[in-house]
């Protein structure tokens, strides 16, 4: 033992402890570790203080460790002591597993169950298949491993905690800096983010009312008559018809879009007032009156951080705020953390609209100025086909359609003059769009929606979704001085009815999103981590109060998944992580990838590449499938200029790209004035012989669309291919009809996903069109007998007896 004392002189302090004996090494083992776990108690403990919550250590990914290899060099532990025994080390190291004290200890020093195995699990690999460890831990090792079953041990197994532990740390970086990540994904006071605002007295007025009340037209006057000023909208199309009113009444006005900066004055001056989508508006420049329109949009789980940032965030010494009345008890909560009074101003609707008390229930019936509303793009092309079958011409929009088609599709519906009476639309006509609307007709009432966890929910319109759908009809000033809803099959329209009556649920929490600048103070503790896991870390660590939600970041994790192999800053990746852009598009996905890569090679995206990659110039679409192609590379487009202004040296030639996205935008028009033959191509191409019509009134056209609702629910892919109309035979009887239909609806809610055989049969594809037919033919036949429904045998022939009776 005198040959080992000189070198321990030289080791770490807790090396010494091998050499304490029997009981009072774990004793003194505790005393050791008690400094440790007392500072990080506030940090790592699980539990946390003060209103913090336990983090979801699931998602803490370990750093890996490799193993010591064999340098070359003298193994300093074995020389002291002896080569180490592996069989004998890893017998000691279960042990050390098992003990209670340990588990004790490193639940005192932030290693919840999960964390604790894990990290032991690395700790003994790296042990077991290291050439040589460090000297200290060599002679703890030895002397547990010596000492083994004597009575008078020369090392405790419990002598292993504190090289266990700082194993744990190395692995688990967050362990020794979990105070500091608290403090950094503390939301508690999003006020004091904005000092430039609470160093002002701001006046906040509240607009409320319906659609179509005038509230937003009251706060523009306002705005227009200020020396300064900024409008902010949740769309571009919003964002360009204030851009174009400002400037028609000699108010000079830039438009500020992610896409797109558009100078009132010809020398590139920036104007006192601009017109911007909500994301893109400056909290640091101040204004005389900002306007922050559908304030209601607060509450959203994606983007609702925009409306909190404007709303706390812009320096205007007035702040116009403009939505539903839900939402004035959160503002006015908001703004009391503030030390800002809230002024509300209520407006009722300017023109009366009246749900009526009949359905439509035949595409026959429709007149002019009728918009017929979807909440799917099949159902889009399923009535718009139907509609010009009866020699109706019909405008279409659906929300990703570009801007400019959308603006041509509502010119071509409000022109008294064109031949277009019907609209054809899904919830897109909500907001953004002046449209001279007769009647809205609702042609289903479910819609696919994302709720705060990210996840898809298949339900019924909220009162919210319906009123500002329905109160698109009969806008003041149009030629419609009144609007009337109703819906397209009689079995919704109840419904449709106790929607509309019950009152808007109020607005309760505003959405919050971490800043590149938080991300990256958290990169900073934990450089090797991916930015997905720091985001999912910030989110499981962030405290907010009643008032904020985190805003869903699963479209920011997708990306930052897709993008992670790719070598770029933290900033850069943070960019690209949020660009705009629908994951579901493959093609959009697949170009970001791509420029991305280039980016990281510091090889700039040119005009010609960007040609290349969407094989540009593009023809016309000769079916829907080429439609939707479109609509993807116009995508493109709009993802290279959005990247353009933050990246203006790799993405140079905006200009060039903004022409050829008008060229495009023209050839997208083209295609949908055509969507008719287009979906003819269609299905003549995925089913050539099939009838071409499918009555609105048929079963089969209510159960496809019922299908697809349930489709939706299991998460399944939206198919390219268009539902295929069957011709059918004879007339239904209404009350028949709605029976059916009820029990559609009712069956299909109540299993809420699980869906009947026939719709897994139909999604699944083991029906076939000649089977539908005969499927149909059996209905009618049933339908004329007095059945239903699809009864027992028993059922029949007790109907038979019945029947006897009677004639008896």
């Amino acid at each position: 033992m005198r040959r080992c004392a000189w070198p321990l002189l030289r080791l770490p302090a807790r090396a010494g402890l091998a050499f304490r004996h029997g009981g009072a090494a774990a004793a003194r083992l505790r005393a050791a570790a008690a400094p440790a776990a007392a500072s990080s108690s506030s940090s790592s403990s699980l539990g946390g203080d003060g209103g913090s919550r336990a983090p979801d250590t699931s998602l803490f990914v370990p750093v890996p460790l490799k193993p010591v290899g064999d340098a070359g060099e003298e193994d300093v532990g074995a020389e002291l002591t002896r080569p180490l025994d592996k069989g004998e080390v890893l017998k000691t190291l279960n042990k050390f597993y098992k003990r209670k004290e340990i588990q004790r200890l490193g639940a005192e020093n932030g290693l919840d169950a999960r964390l604790f195995h894990q990290a032991f699990i690395s700790f003994r690999k790296y042990i077991m298949e290291s050439s040589s460890v460090s000297a200290d831990l060599h002679i703890i090792l030895n002397d547990v491993c010596c000492g083994a079953g004597k009575v008078c041990l020369l090392g405790h197994v419990d002598d292993l905690f504190p090289f266990f532990l700082r194993h744990a740390k190395q692995i688990f970086p967050m362990l020794d800096c979990m105070d500091d990540l608290r403090k950094i994904s503390d939301l508690r006071l999003p006020p004091n983010w904005y000092p430039d605002a609470r160093a002002i007295q701001r006046k906040i007025i509240f607009h409320a009312g319906p659609t179509n009340s005038g509230k937003t037209y009251h706060a523009i006057q306002r705005f227009l008559s200020a020396k300064s000023g900024i409008y902010c909208g949740p769309l571009k199309l919003l964002a360009h018809e204030i851009f174009q009113k400002s400037n028609d009444a000699n108010v000079p006005c830039d438009l500020v879009t992610g896409e797109e900066r558009v100078y009132a004055n010809e020398d590139a001056r920036q104007a006192p007032h601009i017109a911007c989508t909500i994301e893109m508006c400056s909290t640091n420049t101040p204004y005389e009156v900002a306007v922050i329109d559908e304030i209601q949009m607060i509450r959203d789980p994606a983007r609702g951080w925009a409306w909190t940032r404007a709303l706390l965030g812009l320096c205007a010494e007035e702040i116009h705020v403009c939505g539903e009345a839900a939402a004035i008890d959160l503002v006015t909560e908001l703004m009391y953390t503030t030390g800002e009074e809230v002024e509300v101003r209520n407006y009722k609707r300017l023109t009366p609209l009246t749900v009526l008390d009949y359905a439509l229930e035949s595409l026959d019936n429709l007149r002019p100025g009728d918009c017929v509303v979807c909440f799917s793009k099949n159902d889009i092309y399923s009535v718009s086909r139907q509609i010009e079958a009866r020699g109706l011409e019909c405008a279409v929009i659906y929300g990703s359609l570009p801007p400019g088609t959308k603006l041509e599709q509502a010119k071509k519906f409000n022109d008294p003059n064109d031949p277009c009476k019907i609209l054809v639309a899904t919830d897109a006509i909500g907001m953004g769009l002046n449209l001279c609307i007769r009647r809205i007709i609702f042609n289903s009432i479910v819609k696919p929606t994302i709720n705060e966890k990210g996840e898809k929910e298949i339900d019924s319109i909220t009162t919210s979704q319906a009123l500002q759908i329905a109160g698109r009809a009969g806008r003041y000033g149009s030629s419609f001085k009144e609007g009337e809803v109703t819906t397209m099959h009689r079995d919704d329209l109840v419904q449709l009815k106790e929607i509309l009556s019950e009152s808007v649920r109020p607005v309760k929490a505003a959405g919050l999103h971490p800043t590149p600048e938080q991300i990256e103070m958290f990169a900073y503790h934990l450089p090797d981590a991916t930015l997905s896991n720091l985001i999912d870390i910030f989110v499981s660590l962030s405290q907010v109060d009643g008032l904020y939600f985190v805003c869903n970041i699963d479209d920011f994790k997708f990306l930052a998944d897709m993008i992670q192999h790719i070598p770029l800053n933290l900033r850069s990746r943070y960019v690209f992580c949020t660009a705009p852009l629908n994951r579901k598009e493959p093609f959009v996905c697949t170009t970001l990838l791509k420029f991305a890569r280039q980016f990281s090679r510091n090889e700039p995206l040119t005009f010609d590449w960007l040609c290349r990659h969407t094989k540009w110039p593009l023809a016309a679409p000769k079916n829907i499938k080429e439609l939707v192609h479109l609509e993807a590379v116009h995508d493109v487009f709009d993802l290279y200029l959005w990247l353009s202004y933050r990246f203006m040296d790799m993405f140079p030639d905006a200009a060039l790209v903004r022409d050829i996205q008008k060229k495009l935008d023209n050839i997208i028009q083209v295609g949908v004035c055509n969507i008719t033959k287009l979906i003819r191509a269609s299905q003549s191409a995925s089913a050539p012989g099939t009838a071409e019509v499918v009555s609105e009134d048929s079963p089969l056209s209510r159960t496809k669309r019922d299908m697809r609702m349930v489709s939706d629910r299991h998460g399944a892919k939206p198919t390219e291919a268009l539902s295929i109309a069957v011709d059918v035979p004879g007339d239904r009887r209404a009350k028949n009809l709605k029976a059916y239909r009820s029990a559609i609806r009712q069956e299909d809610l109540k299993s809420h996903g699980r869906g009947s055989l026939a719709n897994r049969l139909l999604r699944e594809g083991l029906l076939t069109q000649e089977m539908l037919r005969q499927l149909e033919s059996e209905w009618q036949d049933q339908h004329r007998n007095g059945r239903y429904g699809l009864g027992s045998k028993r059922d029949d022939q007790n109907s038979s007896k019945e029947m006897g009776r009677k004639k008896k």
